[in-house]
């Protein structure tokens, strides 16, 4: 299910659009997933959808909340649907906590080794790498700066978290396709529920 396995014919550059409809409607199934969870969003914020350039929403894609950024850390609360990656990255100056809120969150770590030492709710493990690590609700992975992850719901959807030092996602992510483009163009087919992040 990782992302090394999506199929090659759907990392193609240039079909990069989603339209604004579509965003719409992710966000607004979003807010009810987070509602039914008791998941309350703070006045105001800042909503972050994307297909990371490639075009396949449901493949891969994932619908951040923006819940607090500062000049020294951050949180965010994501929407992970079944079926939807987030392809292999890394951050060269953030470091996170992925904390599964609910559902099974699977993360899986790349690396020429096999095993790699990170901390699963506090605690240092030795961890398999190039497989998924499978998070029940309430459970966390510390992941430095330069460990390349990607990640994915392992059931129906997941609400994930994330509590991190600073957050530049214009500069600091650095994904193995080299297709990818963080951010995604809309057609702006119908106004827009909310404004994105990535909106100018």
């Amino acid at each position: 299910m990782g992302y090394n396995n999506i199929p090659s014919t759907k990392i193609m550059k240039g079909v990069d659009i989603m339209r604004r409809s579509q965003v719409n409607a992710v966000i607004r199934e979003a807010k009810e997933v987070f509602e039914r969870h008791c998941w309350i969003l703070p006045p105001n914020p800042v909503w972050d959808v994307t297909d990371f350039g490639l075009g396949d929403f449901e493949k891969i894609g994932l619908t951040l909340v923006n819940l607090s950024e500062q000049p020294e850390y951050c949180e965010k609360i994501m929407y992970i649907k079944k079926g939807q990656v987030t392809p292999t990255h890394y951050h060269a100056v953030k470091k996170e906590d992925i904390i599964c809120r609910w559902g099974v969150l699977a993360i899986e770590i790349s690396s020429d080794q096999d095993t790699i030492r990170l901390q699963i709710n506090g605690e240092y493990q030795e961890l398999p790498t190039n497989k998924p690590i499978l998070l029940s609700a309430g459970e966390r992975i510390t992941i430095p700066q330069g460990v390349r992850h990607s990640f994915w719901a392992d059931s129906d959807y997941v609400i994930a978290g994330e509590v991190s030092t600073a957050n530049d996602d214009e500069r600091d992510n650095f994904f193995d396709n080299p297709n990818i483009g963080r951010f995604t163009q809309i057609i702006e087919d119908e106004p827009p529920l909310i404004k994105l992040v990535s909106d100018k």
